[in-house]
């Protein structure tokens, strides 16, 4: 099938990329021509595992190419995804549909012959039926279909997410877009990914309840956290304890300092509007937003506490900036304000990601250094703290940390390490929703 994708971003970049490898005829258009150039190149603007490769491939093999002209390639596409961004709107928090609007204004104009068009982005419910009134106010001879098809990718496993899914969900009013998304997602079939076929409003529905499950989720195991810390339980053990449950499933129980990244902040926030607009408050997510703000500044109030107090004219070491590992995405990044947070209260803050230190420059104080590894972080620091739980920070050298530091003094904000093993090489350490070497801990020792 020839398949069109407006708006080369993550969702659309990705998406382009795996129809591709699935056999498709793909081109993804963008209005950003220096993009385009340099995905033409091979220089992808986004880090995700194994898209590179899968560019250079599908590229190579010519089911995928690039284009900044709407105009020549949507009218001989059977298939049109409108994949550009929704953020939250400045001073409301509502989703901004500008870029969906114009897209649909710009594809209306272009159509020839029946054309499925079909929502990518995320979008608030009933964005499909305004998708399709644009279409035909535009151009009332226009012969199409307006579907609704959201992504469920993670950031650092979308490729994965895209080609073995949970679920495909497809919102149609049209039943002739029916055969032609079964037919786009046709290679699938080997992996018994099931079609969820909906109304456009379900669907559009579906993807904002998703991610405010998980949203919650997050945010209850941070709130157990705390009470684990104050009663001297173990918020691993009692996390483990509670997923073991099929019912409520052991994903998403990390506790941590608070979700961010592309999706969740801003969809969270968008459902908390939907439902103020529909007269259905979502009280539930409404508290999750609150909490989740809350807790990335208190995560620099934890850092000061291990630091006995006061963190002015002290360096504290950041390991890890991005929102979570294995991507480049600083959106909503905890490690933001708890940077912030620090240096409010004269800290001298220096940081390394693996991937996200371009974008960081950017979104971050400039008072803040950047350092070249995890080891230059630690010179001279008073106390590192791991934010990201990038794989290289995983098995740390900690003697050749300490020997480097001025206090050995390590916040592990993921709960990477164990605190028997931190304490051996001379640390002291705190972690988040553990005895950190207290009762609990002292219990199960004694237990072994």
């Amino acid at each position: 099938m020839k398949i069109a994708i407006v708006g080369a971003g993550y969702v659309g970049l990705v998406t382009g990329v795996c129809l591709a490898d699935f056999g498709h005829e793909v081109t993804c258009i963008d209005t950003d021509q220096r993009k385009i150039d340099a995905l033409e190149k091979g220089v992808i603007p986004i880090y995700e595992p194994g898209l590179s490769e899968l560019v250079k491939a599908n590229v190579s093999g010519g089911r995928l190419s690039f284009s900044t002209d709407l105009k020549a390639v949507v009218p001989g596409s059977e298939v049109v995804f409108i994949a550009v961004g929704t953020p939250s709107r400045r001073g409301d928090g509502h989703a901004d549909l500008s870029y969906v609007h114009a897209v649909a204004r710009e594809v209306a104009a272009a159509v020839d012959g029946f054309t499925v068009v079909v929502t990518k982005s995320t979008v608030p419910v009933g964005t499909g039926d305004e998708v399709a009134r644009i279409i035909a106010a535009t151009n009332p001879a226009a012969d199409v279909a307006v579907v609704s098809n959201p992504e469920f990718l993670r950031e650092g496993a979308a490729i994965d997410d895209f080609k073995r899914p949970d679920r495909i969900v497809l919102g149609i009013e049209d039943e002739r877009a029916r055969s032609v998304m079964t037919e786009v997602y046709r290679p699938l079939y080997l992996n018994q990914a099931p079609l969820m076929f909906t109304g456009r409003r379900t669907a559009e529905l579906i993807k904002y309840a998703a991610n405010a499950f998980l949203a919650m989720k997050i945010t209850f195991i941070n709130e157990i956290a705390d009470l684990c810390e104050a009663t001297g339980a173990d918020v691993q053990q009692v996390a483990r304890g509670i997923g073991l449950d099929n019912r409520i499933g052991a994903k998403f129980l990390h506790a941590g300092p608070g979700y961010g990244g592309s999706c969740f902040p801003k969809d969270t926030l968008a459902l908390v509007k939907i439902g103020q607009d529909y007269d259905s408050p979502m009280r539930l997510v409404e508290t999750t937003v609150a909490i989740n703000d809350q807790r990335k500044r208190a995560m620099s109030r934890k850092v000061i506490a291990a630091c006995g107090g006061d963190v002015r004219g002290k360096t504290i070491g950041v390991l890890g900036l991005t929102f979570k590992p294995n991507t480049d995405d600083m959106r909503e990044a905890p490690s933001i304000d708890i940077i912030q947070g620090l240096i409010d209260r004269g800290a001298h803050v220096v940081a390394y990601d693996p991937q996200g230190m371009v974008p960081a420059r950017e979104l971050i104080d400039k008072k803040v250094d950047f350092a070249d590894s995890a080891y230059e972080v630690a010179v001279d620091a008073d106390a590192l703290v791991l934010v990201t739980e990038w794989n290289e920070f995983r098995s740390l050298d900690l003697d050749r940390l300490k020997r480097s530091m001025k206090t050995a003094v390590l916040v592990d904000l993921r709960n990477v390490y164990r605190h028997d093993e931190v304490a051996k090489h001379g640390f002291e350490y705190s972690s988040v929703g553990r005895p950190d070497g207290g009762i609990a801990e002292s219990v199960a020792n004694a237990a072994e």
